[in-house]
């Protein structure tokens, strides 16, 4: 019977040109398509580059007219039956097939099968108009990782494309289950209309993150869902069950009304049971998340200067690791909790640089940076143990540091390496096992022990500057706990000194070009690279007074070169570059025999007269393999940065310098990466600091660098947005700029 109550459906529709006006209409949504990407191309192009980065992309592009096309093909599923009862027909269909249950699973083959032909070539139409429309404009990223259109080749969007299609179909039995169960054209489009239109419509009008969570269960979102690409915070199966369950209702209230009144109960059991059942499998499949419960106790910060939506909670780790039931520390680790906006993929670490600086703090400060990502992570960060104001160690006598000399003889050498272990130990009395373990393998075990906290599998990674060495050594020691690292910055430990130093240089030709073709320059029209050495040159020889300093201080050429290098590199907000102006003027400051104009900049940042080493960064540089082996290797590193650098060299060495007479050996020097267990590694900076990070990940295979055409540090946390773009795309996706990627300079 059911066979032949199938053919004679299918001789019905097939019958009715009704249907076919009514599939001819479904490609309005092809040109509400086309209308909207007309409109958003248009307003992307009259945006300012920023402007644009921030642009909401369109997505796969169907979500512009799916609504158009769902109100066809629920219409389409409802006259197949309602269009019976409006002309009585349906009398003589029950004659035919008297039991009616069977009389309306045999429609659902015929409407399937037309609904999910034509659902594909729409949702194809659809895509196809949408990116014809937005032309190149497609592939422009976004701030968010995503592009501006997103073609078939992209991962996921023929997932998403074709599971549009099937929603229509999907559509299109909901719309038969709800024509038998009202019985009435207008009823069912009135019901339909608030299923498909209207629902959705209130579920944006809510608060975040109600508005993601009930809007993940709207029709309209779950084809991204079940492609994995976005559209809410389902995962694909529980989706796909979703949609599949949303049908089986509709069809069991269908059966269930048209159902005789003995029969109704047990039809609606079975409907109801099949309902639960389809979208609870998948469900249930993909309930064992891959982490586990936090033990953290997240509460608000003590700093009321932080945002307030940052989190805090305490951990509690052991200062030595070689003893883990020795003495503990308390650690403060902040969260910026996911928004609930897409499904969450896990956490990112954001590791802060320095070393010493808070990450709490750079976390707060930069939280606007992190607003995409967290669309679909949480983003946790750190007081690292070498945090300088953790109380433990005096602040103050960690702000302070002896000013590094160039060693010219062995003695001198010596001289240093006294002064030094003397401003240490000044520092580590305080306690002496707290200071002798701030290497960044003890941080790395550190982020380790949050990892457990959090109850994550894997963690993502964001290192800023030197955070990358704490990255580097949780890349070593635990190598099976890295989903995905971005560098951004970060200096490499296994680089040469003085090739590291070599954008230095280049940098400092760009600023001697500024000075010649620049009136604001101090120097313009004078020779400054001739000038500069001639000055470096004769410090060196007779280091230049810092006039009205008492008690008296004097600048040689390396504590000139220090103090200019920061400037040098980041000469602030162009056209007016003040480092660079204030720079040219204390260079000619100097020329002319005061070294004050370089005192009183250095003066504003480090209370110093002069650049001082400080000891709250040597206690982890020293640790972390910075020194020489002796004097010899000194004068070798010396004569090749007096080789590979005219202008600057010195300023390679000043760290390694500062560790002279460490008074505690080295603990974590430089290792090699374990690439082979590594996930590729992506490496961001700007002309000046690319060089490290590139250093660093292409020591892991797979492994890309997107390079910053400007100055700048820490680029994420400063907010350049293309650099955020391609980061959050890595991040999310695990997609990596192709080679040679670039950033453009910010516009003007």
């Amino acid at each position: 019977m059911m066979i032949d109550a199938i053919a004679a459906e299918w001789l019905k529709f097939r019958s009715l040109r009704s249907n076919l006006y009514l599939l001819a209409c479904s490609l309005a949504a092809v040109g509400a398509c086309a209308g909207i990407a007309f409109m958003i191309g248009r307003g992307f192009d009259n945006q300012t580059p920023d402007e644009r980065m921030a642009f909401t992309g369109n997505g796969d592009g169907l979500g512009n007219g799916i609504a158009v096309a769902y109100i066809v093909f629920a219409v389409l599923g409802a006259l197949t039956i309602t269009s019976e009862h409006g002309t009585r027909m349906i009398q003589t269909s029950l004659v035919a097939v008297p039991r009616r249950q069977v009389l309306l699973l045999a429609k659902v083959p015929s409407l399937a099968a037309i609904a999910l032909v034509a659902g594909q070539v729409l949702a194809f139409a659809m895509h196809a108009a949408s990116m014809a429309v937005l032309g190149d404009r497609a592939g422009r990223l976004l701030r968010d990782g995503t592009t501006l259109g997103t073609s078939l080749s992209e991962p996921g969007v023929l997932a998403s494309v074709v599971a549009a299609g099937v929603s229509m179909a999907a559509v299109a039995l909901i719309g038969l289950g709800v024509g038998a169960a009202v019985r009435s054209t207008a009823g069912a489009l009135a019901v339909l209309a608030v299923i498909v239109v209207v629902l959705p419509v209130v579920a944006k009008t809510l608060p975040m993150p109600l508005r993601a969570q009930l809007g993940s269960f709207m029709v309209e979102n779950l084809p991204l869902q079940i492609a994995g690409t976005g559209g809410g915070v389902l995962p694909p199966a529980v989706a796909a069950g979703l949609l599949a369950g949303y049908v089986a209702a509709a069809l069991t209230a269908g059966a269930t009304v048209i159902a005789p009144a003995r029969r109704r109960l047990r039809v609606l059991a079975a409907g109801v049971a099949v309902a639960v059942l389809v979208p609870a499998a998948p469900a249930a499949a993909t309930a064992a998340p891959d982490s586990g419960p936090s033990t953290l106790a997240w509460a608000d910060c003590a700093d009321r200067s932080l945002v307030k939506e940052l989190r805090c909670a305490s951990i509690t780790v052991p200062v030595d690791w070689a003893k883990p039931a020795g003495r503990k520390i308390e650690l403060t680790v902040g969260l910026l909790p996911a928004t609930g906006a897409q499904r969450r993929i896990g956490t990112v670490f954001a590791v802060p640089g320095g070393p010493g600086s808070s990450g709490v703090a750079d976390l707060s400060t930069s939280a606007g940076s992190f607003a995409e990502l967290r669309a679909r992570f949480d983003v946790v960060t750190v007081e690292p143990r070498n945090t300088i104001d953790k109380g433990v160690l005096s602040y103050d006598c960690l702000l302070s540091g002896p000013w590094i000399t160039w060693p010219d003889t062995p003695a001198e050498y010596a001289e240093l390496g006294r002064r030094n272990r003397a401003a240490a130990e000044r520092c580590r009395a305080a306690d002496p096992e707290f200071f002798d373990h701030m290497d960044s393998a003890s941080v790395a075990r550190d982020m380790e022990a949050i990892r457990v906290a959090l109850g994550e599998e894997r963690l993502s990674f964001l290192t800023n500057s030197y955070g990358g060495v704490p990255g580097i050594a949780y890349s070593r020691l635990f190598p099976e706990r890295v989903r995905a690292m971005a560098i951004d910055g970060s200096a490499s430990p296994y680089l040469d000194r003085a090739q590291s130093r070599l954008p230095h240089e280049e940098s400092f030709a760009r600023f001697a070009d500024w000075c010649a073709a620049s009136t604001t320059c101090a120097l313009h029209g004078r020779d400054v690279g001739q000038v500069w050495r001639a000055l470096v040159a004769r410090a060196d020889r007779e280091p230049v007074p810092v006039r009205g300093e008492s008690p008296p201080v004097a600048y040689s050429g390396l504590d000139i070169k220090e103090a200019a290098a920061p400037s040098i590199v980041s000469p602030g907000p162009e056209p007016e570059f003040p480092r660079w102006v204030e720079l040219a003027e204390a260079i000619a400051r100097a020329d002319a025999g005061d070294a004050s104009g370089f005192a009183r900049y250095v003066r504003q940042i480090t209370k110093s007269a002069k650049v001082p080493a400080f000891t709250g960064m040597n206690m982890t540089h020293c640790l972390d393999g910075h020194g020489f082996r002796d004097y010899a290797e000194y004068r070798a590193a010396r004569r090749k940065g007096e080789r590979l650098l005219p202008n600057l060299a010195g300023i390679e060495l000043w760290h390694q310098l500062a560790c002279v007479g460490w008074p505690v050996p080295a603990t974590n020097p430089p290792a090699p990466l374990p690439g082979g267990k590594l996930p590729p590694y992506l490496g961001v900076g700007s002309w000046t600091d690319l060089q490290g990070s590139a250093d660093i990940v292409r020591r892991v295979p797979g492994s890309a660098t997107l390079q910053y055409q400007w100055h700048g540090h820490g680029l994420y946390n400063a907010g350049i947005s293309c650099v955020i773009a391609h980061v959050n795309r890595y991040l999310i996706s695990l997609r990596l700029p192709a080679p040679g990627a670039t950033c453009p300079r910010p516009a003007t």
